[in-house]
């Protein structure tokens, strides 16, 4: 049976030999190229095409058609290859652009057999140029992706993006050009002559660097001691299509990335996500077409996904910040109303007894009436629409929320239940779930709470009982003991979608008063240390996270980053800080705040557990750090709001479900894969 894929969606391929197959409604070149693990082409000489058709393990077709087919032996693939292209080309002289024509079809199939994995390249607009699938290598197994990678400014900005030098770029994109030979006459008409369209520059691989707040489009408000702090950038994002990323970003964050052909660039950290979209001159990607309507006049149903994005997950991403967005802006246009209406029956009150003849004589009743009437009809009007809106969003949540991958979706979410999440990944993710959040006009509407990673700014779990009624409501005991457990979730669930040996935890819990929220941590042997106690135990691991802090950064600046020592651990770091500022001296609480600023930037992170109030004794030396946090709660709470009308949202923490063994599970999950992949 094939699988049909869908932008960036991947398959197994269970034999090592197997045939491409395009069909396409014009013709066009079918090119090959042989990547590294970042996807980088170590020179012109890795890509095949008409005028030098062969690579190793496979030979390209040489003639210009709208059918190809060509075998790929990935046994025969030298052992530096990990990535096979399959690209394809527009030729002078037929349609100007992909989008003028039906999408092509590309497919891998065993030889003379059976297509194993099928993919549409629907969406495309501008694009000349694009990279259709790759046939990559991950723990010597070979996958399929569908990619649909493509370049309005053409070959020669493809090849730039695949790690080729400018000139090199251009050089070859004319030389397989001019090698290509003529081909039949394309099979669709192109459209009408127009303005040709713009051509942008090849896009530059430069680093995202997003400030954390509720979203990646919207930059948060500056955040002050009494301030409403907005949601934080990860909760949403913007329906409005991101540009796509460039190709020569590597895959993971955190491995080096080659040098260009030349050897002459050094190799280089980055801790910025490789998923996250920096400026880009392409043309946005449209996202999937909706189902229809199931009547005239009703809306279409929705459907999971259904926003602009790379791969599933980044759509599913944007989908859930378009909900945010939406309800907000629903939410605030019936509020709208009822405040027009109440202040315009208070006019007309006020109107009514004015008047000395309306208040002595028997009109005065029926103005006033009238005026009741005529509020109550335009708030019923409000209601109305938006009921209609809340309807149409609930349905929407209802298809989304089962469609959430593992780092999006809520601890009781088949997800975590059903197998699914029973390997650790091979990518990190774009985002994770933190909670929930609603409106009280539909408590029951639950909007996914998100947030980008990598964490940007730490976060602060207040676990003081002056943060809200329900804190107050609840015993103090068992308020700490809900934060400590909400932290230990969060962190779990941080291991459980990152892959195997990319993120650390350490903890310090000078009293030892979290021991029995943090014993499924320290029994499954995942943390990286044993959770540090008393004074000399926070003095050491601050000493030790403020040195690597020290070190990433000095090679970083440097371009050095091959000069680490070895004992430097480049893989993301998360620190959970208990009962701050027990066991703090003054220069730990300097570390501390040293931390929480410069540690982002290189892959440490901040999870306090703490309650402001027991810290009051520093003064105004700690409104920094709490500043620089983003507080959450453990009980629901109406502290964070939206950035576009400023609604005061109830945040809700996403906890497993009360006698679950989910977090054991993923804990033996991670425990086992982190012994596999020790040497």
């Amino acid at each position: 049976m094939t699988a049909e894929l869908v932008r960036g969606q991947n398959h197994p391929l269970s034999r090592s030999r197997v045939e491409i197959r395009v069909s396409a409604s014009t013709p066009v070149l079918a090119l090959a190229s042989a990547g590294d693990d970042a996807g980088r082409l170590p020179g012109p000489e890795a890509v095949a095409h008409p005028g030098a058709r062969a690579l190793a393990g496979l030979e390209v077709p040489g003639e210009l058609s709208g059918r190809h087919r060509f075998t790929v032996d990935l046994d025969s693939v030298g052992p530096a290859v990990h990535r096979v292209g399959l690209v394809l080309v527009l030729p002078p002289g037929g349609p100007a652009r992909f989008g003028a024509v039906p999408a092509p079809y590309v497919a891998v199939a065993e030889p003379e057999g059976a297509e194993i994995a099928g993919y549409t390249l629907a969406g495309l607009d501008s694009e000349t140029a694009v990279v259709a699938l790759e046939l990559y290598r991950r723990q010597g197994a070979w996958k399929v992706r569908a990619v649909g990678q493509g370049y309005a400014a053409g070959l020669g900005a493809l090849l730039a993006d695949a790690g080729l030098t400018g000139p090199a770029a251009v050089a070859l994109a004319a030389q397989v050009m001019a090698a290509a030979p003529p081909g039949p006459a394309a099979a669709v008409t192109p459209e009408p002559a127009g303005p040709a369209p713009a051509t942008p520059a090849p896009v530059a691989a430069v680093t995202s660097a997003a400030a954390e707040g509720v979203m990646p489009a919207v930059p948060a408000p500056a955040a002050s001691a009494e301030a409403t702090p907005t949601v934080p950038q990860g909760v949403g994002v913007s329906r409005e299509v991101p540009p796509a990323p460039p190709a020569a970003q590597p895959p993971d964050p955190y491995v080096e990335v080659p040098g260009s052909a030349s050897g002459d660039a050094p190799p280089t950290i980055s801790y910025a996500h490789p998923r996250r979209r920096p400026t880009s001159a392409e043309p946005p990607e449209p996202g999937p077409q909706r189902a229809q309507a199931p009547g005239p006049g009703e809306p279409p149903r929705p459907v999971a996904g259904d926003a602009a994005g790379w791969s599933m997950e980044e759509r599913l991403y944007n989908q859930v910040w378009g909900m945010f967005e939406d309800l907000a802006r629903t939410v605030s246009a019936y509020r709208s109303a009822v405040e027009f209406a109440d202040a315009r029956m208070d006019r007309e009150l006020g109107e009514a007894l004015s008047d000395p003849r309306q208040r002595l004589g028997g009109s005065g009743n029926a103005a006033r009436d009238a005026a009741r009437e005529r509020r109550d009809e335009l708030v019923d009007r409000a209601r109305a629409v938006l009921d209609r809106d809340l309807a149409q969003l609930v349905a929407e949540t209802e298809v989304v929320e089962p469609a959430l991958p593992a780092p999006y979706a809520r601890w009781d979410s088949p997800v975590w239940h059903d197998g699914r999440a029973a390997a650790l990944p091979e990518e990190s993710p774009l985002a994770l779930r933190l909670g929930d959040l609603h409106l009280p006009e539909r408590p029951d509407l639950r909007i996914p709470m998100l947030m980008r990673l990598p964490l940007e700014r730490g976060i602060w779990i207040d676990n003081g009982r002056t943060g809200s009624e329900a804190a107050m409501a609840m015993d103090t005991d068992r308020l700490r003991l809900a934060a400590m457990d909400m932290a230990v979730a969060h962190a779990v669930r941080l291991l459980a979608v990152h892959p195997g040996g990319r993120y650390s935890v350490h903890v310090i819990d000078a009293a030892g008063a979290g021991a029995a929220s943090l014993a499924p941590l320290v029994r499954s042997g995942v943390l990286a240390d044993p959770p540090a106690a008393g004074p000399g135990g926070v003095t050491r691991t601050l000493a030790a996270l403020t040195r690597r802090v020290d070190l990433v950064q000095m090679a970083l600046r440097a371009g050095a980053p091959e000069d680490l020592p070895p004992d430097v651990d480049t893989a993301g770091q998360l620190l959970i800080v208990h009962d701050f500022p027990h066991g703090f001296d003054d220069r730990a609480v300097t570390q501390l705040r040293y931390l929480a600023d410069e540690g982002p930037a290189v892959g440490v992170h901040l999870l306090m557990v703490a309650d402001r109030d027991e810290a009051s004794a520093y003064g105004p030396l700690l409104d920094p750090l709490w500043r620089s946090l983003m507080r959450l709660s453990p009980v629901p709470d109406s502290h964070l709001a939206d950035p576009w009308v400023g609604h005061h949202w109830t945040f809700e923490p996403d906890l497993p479900p009360r006698g679950s063994q989910v977090l054991d599970r993923a804990l033996d999950r991670i425990a086992a894969a982190r012994r596999g992949s020790r040497p």
